[in-house]
C-alpha cells in the first residue's frame, strides 16, 4: 500500500507557526537574563580579581582586571597564617554557629510547621497569627534585648549566645507549615496511625522524607543568615577567639582604616578572607541543590 499524505489545513499551518514563535527566545527576556546575571556575578568577580593584587595594585589597577602581579597564593598563605592563624579560627566558629543553627533550626521550624498544620488545637490561628508579626519585626530591633536577656542569663559572651537566637526562626516556621499542607496527606497520617506508629515516629520516619525540600530551603536560609550574621556576635561577643569570620574581618579591616605600617597590608587579607568565607556556601548549595530538584519533580508529577 501507498501512504497517502493529507494536505496541512490553514488552522493547522498557523498552529504550527504559533508555537514556534512561542518558542523562540524572547529578546528582552535574554537582555534581562543577562543583566541579572552580571548583577549577581560581577561583585564575585571582582573579590577573585581583587583577591589576586597587592596593596599597591588594588589602588593603581583597574578593578574589574589582574594586576602584573598575581598573587592570589600569596596572600591566601598571609590571611591563613595571620596572628597565629586566627582566621582559621574564626572560620571554625563561623562553622559551628550555622550548622548547628541551621540544622536546629530547621528542625524546630519543620516540627513547629507541622504541628500548625496537621494538629486542631485552641489558639491555633492565633499563635500562627503571631508567628507572622514576628517576620515582621527586623533582626538588629532585637539585638539589644537579647543581648539584656542573655545577660542576665549568664550566656552574653558565649557561644550559646549566639547559637540559641538563631535557632528561632519566624519565616522558616511559616514556610514549613505552606509546605507541609500541599506535601503531606492527611490519609497517610492516618495510616500510620493505625499501624500503630506514635506522633513522632510518624514524623521522623514519614513525614520528614515529604518534606525534604522544604526542609533543605529553611536549612540554606538559615546558614547563608547566621554565616552573614554580624550585628548579633558584635554586641555578644567581647573574646576574638570567639569571633565568627564577619566580625574577625571587620576588626581587621578598622585596624586597614587606621592605617600606618604594616596595618596597611591587611586590606589584601580582607579581601582574600571574603573570597574564602564564600566557598563553604556555594559547596553547601551544589550538595543540597538536588534536594530541591527532586521537590519540584515530584510536585511536577503529584496528582
Amino acid at each position: 500500500m501507498t501512504a497517502v499524505t493529507l494536505p496541512e489545513s490553514s488552522e493547522t499551518k498557523r498552529q504550527r507557526r504559533s508555537l514556534g514563535h512561542t518558542k523562540r527566545p524572547s529578546t528582552i527576556l535574554t537582555v534581562a537574563a543577562l543583566a541579572a546575571a552580571a548583577y549577581f556575578l560581577l561583585p564575585l568577580f571582582w573579590l577573585f580579581v581583587s583577591s589576586t593584587k597587592t596593596t599597591g595594585d588594588l589602588f593603581s589597577t583597574f578593578g574589574l582586571w589582574f594586576a602584573g602581579d598575581f598573587s592570589l597564593f600569596g596572600n591566601i598563605s598571609r590571611t591563613l597564617t595571620q596572628e597565629d592563624g586566627v582566621f582559621l579560627q574564626w572560620m571554625g566558629n563561623t562553622l559551628l554557629y550555622a550548622v548547628t543553627a541551621a540544622g536546629g533550626g530547621a528542625l524546630l521550624a519543620a516540627l513547629a510547621g507541622y504541628g500548625f498544620a496537621k494538629y486542631r488545637f485552641k489558639a491555633n490561628r492565633m499563635m500562627f497569627l503571631g508567628v507572622l508579626g514576628a517576620i515582621m519585626v527586623p533582626a538588629t530591633a532585637l539585638a539589644i534585648p537579647t543581648y539584656l536577656v542573655f545577660s542576665e542569663m549568664g550566656l552574653a559572651g558565649t557561644r550559646w549566645a549566639i547559637i540559641l537566637p538563631s535557632l528561632v526562626n519566624p519565616f522558616g516556621l511559616f514556610l514549613m507549615r505552606i509546605y507541609t499542607e500541599s506535601a503531606v496527606p492527611d490519609s497517610l497520617i492516618e495510616a500510620a496511625r493505625i499501624d500503630g506508629a506514635g506522633e513522632f515516629r510518624i514524623f521522623f520516619q514519614v513525614v520528614l522524607r515529604l518534606l525534604a525540600p522544604g526542609f533543605v530551603t529553611v536549612l540554606l536560609f538559615t546558614l547563608v543568615a547566621t554565616w552573614n550574621n554580624y550585628f548579633l556576635p558584635l554586641i555578644m561577643l567581647n573574646d576574638p577567639k570567639l569571633f565568627p569570620i564577619t566580625v574577625g574581618l571587620a576588626r581587621w579591616q578598622g585596624q586597614a582604616a587606621a592605617g600606618g605600617g604594616a596595618t596597611g597590608d591587611l586590606i589584601p587579607l580582607v579581601i582574600t578572607g571574603s573570597l574564602l568565607s564564600i566557598i563553604p556556601l556555594v559547596i553547601a548549595f551544589l550538595f543540597l541543590q538536588r534536594y530541591w530538584q527532586s521537590g519540584l519533580v515530584t510536585g511536577s508529577i503529584k496528582q
